[in-house]
């Protein structure tokens, strides 16, 4: 192709006895440098669970596009406050980045005072992936339809029990939304961490869960666990004969797990840019898609922008829930 089929300023011309991959001079400028010897990825949570998941998967491939090791740290306790408090402190220069949860959002209604803000002390970068929860019994229990455990709840008032990650948390959140939602009555059991709930609905000391698709998907097909309804907006390519609960019973029902990155207020924007940009590049890449879903990952990758909008979004869904269903941290 011909200089002139490129339709080039002439100030620009000079750049092609350089390099002819330049189309333009804004191209010309370097890309902004990384930190120096590593980056660390704050996990506010502890090892195993699905943030943990997708954002080594993340890191991996960020440290081979980079030629920089990407280092994911695990820093559990408190909700999640913990580890969040940690990056909220680190220098703003790109080294240190927090992966999170509705949990970032959720915690700023949850308690009365935290040494951060949310909106304030961060600044977006992307969204990386979604991972639907999905409304699950024990299959001793008589029923196989949103409709039906609805119908069923209401007969036992306070007489059914659910199990959560524990207080505030999104799967305890999903639930009292579903709660408020079918007006329903429902004992809330909650555990230290996802785990251990999922194995006392396995165990049938506990009827229902509204867990996440990595954690409970292997019990749905062994056969272990009934799943009754998806809780995002669309049914899931894993489970595609499952129903959404809102097409089944709860129009408008939606409740799905995010996984993001955000950094310390004051990381360059050029830089911001930077990391979003090669995020997007892994998630949206083939193999890593692939390993994402299989294991019960929606691959999103949206600009910082869109993923602030929607960070406003689940503050104003979840401090809505908490509010109403009057949830306390303990």
């Amino acid at each position: 192709m011909s200089a002139g089929n490129l339709n080039l300023p002439s100030t620009c011309m000079p750049f092609l006895a350089v390099a002819l991959a330049v189309p333009s001079c804004a191209f010309a400028q370097a890309a902004p440098v990384l930190p120096a010897k590593q980056i660390r990825v704050i996990v506010a949570l502890a090892p195993g669970g699905g943030t943990d998941v997708v954002t080594r998967i993340v890191a991996s491939r960020l440290t081979e596009i980079w030629g920089t090791p990407v280092i994911v740290e695990n820093r559990a306790g408190g909700g999640q406050i913990i580890g969040t408090e940690f990056v909220a402190r680190a220098a703003p220069d790109g080294a240190t980045l927090l992966a999170v949860t509705p949990a970032h959002v959720i915690n700023a209604t949850l308690h009365e005072k935290l040494a951060y803000r949310w909106d304030r002390d961060f600044v977006p970068i992307v969204n990386m992936a979604a991972t639907a929860n999905v409304l699950v019994v024990h299959p001793s229990l008589p029923v196989k339809t949103t409709k039906e455990l609805i119908a069923l709840v209401r007969s036992r008032p306070g007489q059914m029990h659910y199990g959560s990650s524990g207080v505030g948390g999104a799967s305890h959140l999903a639930f009292e939304l579903f709660n408020a939602m079918a007006k329903l009555d429902v004992v809330h059991v909650p555990f230290k961490g996802g785990p251990p709930a999922v194995q006392d609905v396995l165990a049938g000391r506990i009827s229902l869960l509204m867990g996440n698709m990595p954690s409970v998907l292997q019990h749905v097909r062994s056969g272990r666990m009934r799943p009754l309804g998806i809780a995002s907006s669309r049914r899931s390519p894993l489970l595609p004969e499952v129903p959404t609960v809102a097409e089944s019973a709860l129009p408008g029902y939606e409740a799905a797990n995010w996984n993001g990155l955000v950094a310390p207020i004051g990381v360059p924007q050029d830089l911001v840019m930077r990391y979003n940009a090669d995020v997007v590049r892994v998630v949206t890449e083939p193999a890593i898609r692939e390993r994402l879903s299989s294991s019960g990952f929606d691959p999103i990758g949206d600009t910082p922008a869109q993923f602030s909008a929607y960070l406003k979004t689940e503050f104003q869904r979840w401090a809505t829930v908490i509010r109403v269903r009057g949830i306390k941290a303990i």
